[in-house]
């Protein structure tokens, strides 16, 4: 029997909210991960993203929130996870589904002004969405107060750890009151993760969902196998024979920077992300592309790691991606919360064993297709 939100005794506000954003049925890790964090239990959780974890643990925050006690201006909850992007994404889902404007929220990440992050909290956030490196510059410059925390979530611990944020992380938690409750999502539970669910969990529920390095059964797997200098080509064929959106993966910048002029000049709507573009143009593009402005996002790994968008309909591989884990990232995009995808990967013929050997890693099988000429090519 399928599982509805209504089934988790939630407050009529936030229903009400949940309902508002056409949130009816919630995805397994939603399913796994609600009840226990509204008992108030630590939760350990492998899941990729794509699986809708974002709402696993913002719904017993927004509850925790509309009981909350607490006085003055001090924050009741810490959200840290790794990138700027997915504070972002974070903040803007908490908007979307908290029940009352009193739950009012601070960004704190780098990159972006001081001022109005100070100023949201010194108006007294209830929710801090943040970054551990700024965060903790805020701390040891006594500009935010973390003793009245009462939920911490870790999301995305295993990429936090890749980027060094141990410390910073370790540094963070000795502020907050040793009394609280823990939510901690990573896709891998290996070495480093396996340490920080020790030490700062009590007694977690453990919650699992799919293999933990795997893409979505409901993404269809293609590889083309083609040369070099016809990519681009056989990138253009794909946009006129199929419908949708496209998120581009490439390997470098110039790269990136390349593919989207080239798409521009043959009349495709294209925009680009990566890491010399600034802040402000990175916001820019991938609000062009969520809202259908832009129907190409031509993206590095870096910069995708925190991309958030729904309804992509097509991930293209147009470099090969280095390592199993990031393609699973990459294909991770497409097919999210039970929609239909397609992923593409382009190889030349030099890349075949790499290719198999990702197929191996995953254990998944690809339809191959070979490409001698754009124009016969049938999808």
């Amino acid at each position: 029997m399928t599982t509805q939100f209504s089934q988790f005794n939630l407050s009529a506000p936030l229903m009400a909210r949940l309902n508002a954003n056409k949130f009816e049925t919630p995805t397994p890790v939603q399913a796994g991960c609600i009840p226990p964090a509204l008992e108030g239990r630590d939760v350990l959780a492998t899941a990729q993203t794509g699986t809708g974890k974002t709402l696993g643990f913002l719904i017993p925050i927004v509850e925790m929130l509309q009981t909350s006690s607490a006085r003055g201006p001090a924050a009741h909850a810490l959200i840290l996870l790794p990138t700027r992007e997915l504070a972002m994404q974070v903040e803007q889902a908490f908007l979307a589904i908290r029940s009352s404007s009193e739950q009012t929220v601070a960004l704190v990440v780098g990159g972006m002004q001081e001022r109005a992050q100070l100023d949201a909290i010194r108006r007294g956030a209830k929710l801090i969405v943040a970054t551990p490196g700024r965060l903790e510059d805020y701390l040891k410059r006594k500009l935010v107060r973390l003793d009245q925390v009462k939920i911490l979530v870790l999301d995305e611990v295993d990429r936090m750890l890749d980027m060094g944020f141990q410390p910073a992380i370790a540094r963070i938690a000795a502020t907050l009151p040793k009394v609280r409750q823990t939510l901690c999502y990573s896709a891998t539970l290996e070495g480093a993760v396996k340490e920080v669910a020790h030490k700062y969990l009590n007694n977690p529920t453990r919650i699992e969902i799919g293999s933990v390095l795997k893409p979505a059964e409901n993404v269809e797997l293609r590889t083309f196998e083609v040369a070099p200098d016809k990519k681009q080509e056989l990138l253009e064929h794909l946009l006129g024979a199929e419908k949708g959106s496209f998120l581009v993966f490439v390997r470098t910048k110039h790269g990136a920077d390349r593919v989207a002029r080239r798409l521009s000049r043959s009349g495709w709507s294209a925009t680009q992300i990566h890491g010399d573009r600034s802040q402000a143009q990175r916001n820019a593009a991938l609000r062009s592309f969520s809202e259908g402005h832009h129907r190409v996002l031509v993206a590095t790994d870096v910069a995708a790691r925190g991309i958030d968008v729904a309804n992509v309909a097509h991930v293209i591989n147009f470099d090969l991606p280095k390592v199993a884990e990031d393609f699973v990232h990459r294909v991770g995009r497409t097919g999210r919360a039970s929609a239909h995808g397609v992923a593409s990967t382009f190889a030349v013929p030099a890349e075949r064993g790499e290719l198999r050997k990702i197929e191996k890693t995953l254990s998944i099988q690809m339809k191959h297709y070979r490409v001698s000429s754009i124009a016969q090519h049938a999808a």
